[in-house]
C-alpha cells in the first residue's frame, strides 16, 4: 500500500480524482496498486483475477469501473493490441509499447522524440 500511497501522492493522484468528481475508493486503490505491482500492461480480466487475492467479492464490472476511472484521470493509459482486449498501462511518461508476439506480451520502450527524428 505504501508503493500505491507515494505514487498517487507523486502523480497527484487524489487531486486528479477529485478533479473528475471521483474518490480514491478502497477498490480503485487496490485496482491501481495491481496496476503498478507488475507492470505487465493486464487487461481487465487478468486484473479482475490478481484483485481477488486482496478482495475477494471484487467483480468485474468493479474493475471496469475503476480502470475506467483510473483512465478518465489519467493515472493509467489504455493500450490496444491488435483486436484483443484492451490493456492497462500506469507508466504516465512518454514512453512506447513493444508486443513480443511470441509470449503476447507488452513492455514499455523508452522514447526519446528528439533522438527519433532523422536529418535527411
Amino acid at each position: 500500500m505504501r508503493m500505491i500511497d507515494e505514487a498517487m501522492t507523486e502523480k497527484g493522484g487524489s487531486d486528479r480524482l477529485a478533479a473528475s468528481g471521483l474518490r480514491f475508493t478502497p477498490q480503485r486503490r487496490h485496482v491501481y496498486g495491481i496496476l503498478l505491482q507488475a507492470r505487465d500492461h493486464p487487461p481487465a480480466n487478468e486484473v479482475c483475477m490478481r484483485g481477488k487475492k486482496g478482495i475477494p467479492d471484487i467483480s468485474m464490472a468493479t474493475v471496469y469501473n475503476c480502470v475506467e476511472a483510473l483512465v478518465q484521470c489519467g493515472l493509467v493509459r489504455q493500450v490496444h493490441v491488435d483486436r484483443s482486449a484492451t490493456r492497462f498501462c500506469p507508466n504516465m511518461d512518454q514512453h512506447c509499447h513493444f508486443y513480443c508476439e511470441s509470449c503476447g506480451a507488452i513492455f514499455d520502450m523508452a522514447y526519446d522524440p528528439a533522438g527519433a527524428r532523422r536529418q535527411v
